[in-house]
């Protein structure tokens, strides 16, 4: 049924596989997503919409769950604008999606572990939106320590990084991502599960396996270019991981827009942070992949309607592939 090629070679310490996604062990209760700019909104959405599954969030240049309300021009509004944003109101769209189903009860996000990375220098996605992410989430987490924001780094629109990337505070279109003295992938990942990660240093190796895999076998009446994704995904898979024995973590990590594949080939996959993490604490990387299409041309996620009006519920074609990807995985 699943097509596997072994194409063997290597890149910088990291083996590069072409496969099909396969299964593993994986601990269901130790589900969490990331993303940045437009990755971070489908966090969010999918945090949102699959609460039941997801147990944690991280959020770089983000902004709050449905606040483009379908529109591209209200996205506009909350990545320029953010004061004008009324998380009362996204907090009464999200009431009404919970009330007809169309997302997980919002009970679950309770005990949920929340991450919020705004640079103080983002001239893409305003600083603003990251105390409105704030604000909307502690709508649902009473418990304050769940919620951990990093506000005071002079950041770029861009995935800081320990070590690789553009100056911190430039805009680096080359990949929007940048060296900022401080890995973004390690700090949310260390919030969600607990902070008791176990920190990469300069040295560490993702001695890991770095898959390729098909999008289209999540897509069961379409291609998944119609719902703007790309044929072909990633996923990072921990040495220990391997071998099946070895109870792990998944965490699936949504590039921006310009980070995909077919934009900048395996860089985003390869230099965000996340795979030496990842390799250190047995955490499972998904990266889906977005693309370029007509109605999305920077190939961002979808956060504004371009794939229909249920985008950002479980109903939603990236959404429902995303959860397609999840359960196999388990």
């Amino acid at each position: 049924m699943w097509r596997v090629g072994f194409v063997l070679f290597n890149i910088l310490s990291v083996r590069i596989y072409a496969a099909s996604l396969g299964f593993y062990n994986v601990d269901s209760n130790q589900v969490s997503v990331s993303g940045i700019s437009s990755g971070a909104a489908m966090a969010t959405q999918v945090h949102v919409a699959l609460s039941s599954r997801i147990m944690g969030v991280g959020l770089v240049a983000g902004v709050p769950y449905m606040c483009a309300e379908g529109l591209a021009v209200t996205a506009l509004t909350c990545m320029n604008t953010p004061g004008l944003v009324s998380v009362a109101a996204l907090e009464g769209i999200t009431a009404s999606a919970d009330l007809v189903g169309n997302i997980d009860s919002t009970t679950n996000i309770a005990t949920s572990k929340v991450y919020i990375f705004a640079g103080t220098k983002d001239t893409v996605v305003k600083a603003g939106n990251g105390p409105k992410i704030e604000q909307y989430y502690k709508h649902y987490i009473s418990d304050n320590s769940n919620i951990k924001t990093v506000y005071n780094i002079p950041a770029e629109h861009c995935m800081p990084t320990s070590n690789y990337g553009g100056d911190c505070g430039t805009l680096n279109k080359d990949s929007y991502i940048n060296n900022c003295g401080y890995s973004a992938a390690f700090d949310l990942l260390n919030h969600i599960y607990g902070g008791r990660l176990v920190k990469p240093t300069d040295h560490t190796t993702a001695n890991g396996q770095l898959l390729t895999f098909s999008q289209s076998a999540f897509f069961y009446w379409s291609l998944p270019s119609v719902s703007g994704m790309d044929t072909i995904g990633y996923v990072y898979i921990p040495t220990k991981c391997a071998s099946k024995q070895t109870k792990c973590k998944l965490h699936i990590a949504f590039h921006g827009c310009l980070q995909g594949r077919k934009a900048i080939g395996d860089v985003y996959v390869k230099h965000a942070g996340y795979n030496e993490v990842g390799e250190l604490n047995n955490i499972i990387i998904l990266y889906p992949q977005a693309i370029s299409t007509p109605l999305n041309q920077q190939g961002c996620w979808d956060w504004f309607g371009y794939t229909g009006p249920l985008y950002a519920t479980k109903n939603g074609f990236q959404i429902t592939a995303i959860r397609r990807m999840i359960d196999h995985l388990l």
